[in-house]
């Protein structure tokens, strides 16, 4: 499908979701979220996308959501719109690892739409920020729930209430990001992880990723339960036997995903 403010392209397992609105630093306007929350569904159907990698320019991953599409809603219009659930709702229920490469600004709806990956990789030049505040507003995409589970209570709460921007360093120093590189190597690294966990059992990746987000809503003791269980659940998977076979056998492993 043609899309015409995101760039989609599947290579060797692994789809390359590219933010394009250039002329407004990929700000996430109805229709981006719409084409993006399309885009990332049809990733989930096609059984030749493994892994999903998130990215956007090099200036800018996404400046916010698109001020001048919400400047003149109501509160009736936001509400019974339910702006940016049914979208973001439907990102989430991709079940297939995603990787936000970010490279400049990541800001407000942008470092919102980063944390709904399952991990980010940025650039140097990467500053993450929740500037609402200035705009007589809050985050409304995760940036008071999800931020202050990856940095803490302090840290979400400087940044949503003053709306400072944190850089690279402080993201990698304080676990928003995974990791921090060249921005001459970002996509390179992104696609390399994302390529690398291709190569693993599906089944494993998928249960993985449930396990790690089922963290977040339960308390530690049934959250190990869930966890065992679900390890547990894969020892009735071909991909199990494969693996440690493999891995006795001092070679590759070919899982088959059953």
């Amino acid at each position: 499908m043609a899309y015409e403010t995101i760039i989609v392209d599947v290579e060797n397992h692994v789809a390359l979701i590219t933010l394009n609105r250039p002329d407004a630093l990929n700000a996430l306007s109805d229709h981006l979220l719409t084409e993006l929350a399309d885009a990332m569904s049809a990733c989930q159907a096609n059984e030749k996308v493994r892994c999903i990698v998130l990215t956007g320019s090099e200036k800018a991953f996404a400046a916010g959501a698109d001020i001048a599409m919400m400047r003149d809603k109501t509160f009736v219009e936001a509400f019974s719109g339910d702006l940016f659930t049914p979208e973001t709702e439907q990102i989430l229920r991709v079940r297939k690892p995603i990787i936000a490469a970010v490279s400049g600004y990541a800001l407000g709806g942008g470092a919102e739409l980063a944390m709904m990956c399952d991990f980010i990789i940025c650039s140097e030049t990467a500053k993450f920020g929740q500037p609402e505040i200035n705009l007589g507003v809050m985050a409304g995409i995760g940036g008071t729930q999800r931020l202050t589970r990856f940095v803490g209570k302090s840290k979400a709460m400087d940044m949503n209430l003053t709306g400072r921007f944190m850089d690279a360093d402080e993201a990698e120093r304080s676990g928003l990001v995974s990791r921090v590189v060249s921005t001459k190597k970002l996509l390179d690294e992104a696609l390399g992880a994302a390529h690398k966990i291709a190569e693993k059992s599906m089944i494993t990746t998928m249960a993985i990723k449930e396990s790690v987000n089922r963290s977040y809503e339960v308390s530690l003791r049934e959250g190990l339960l869930f966890e065992r269980r679900v390890f547990h659940s894969l020892f009735a998977t071909e991909d199990q036997s494969e693996g440690m076979s493999a891995f006795l056998e001092k070679r590759e492993a070919q899982f088959r995903d059953r």
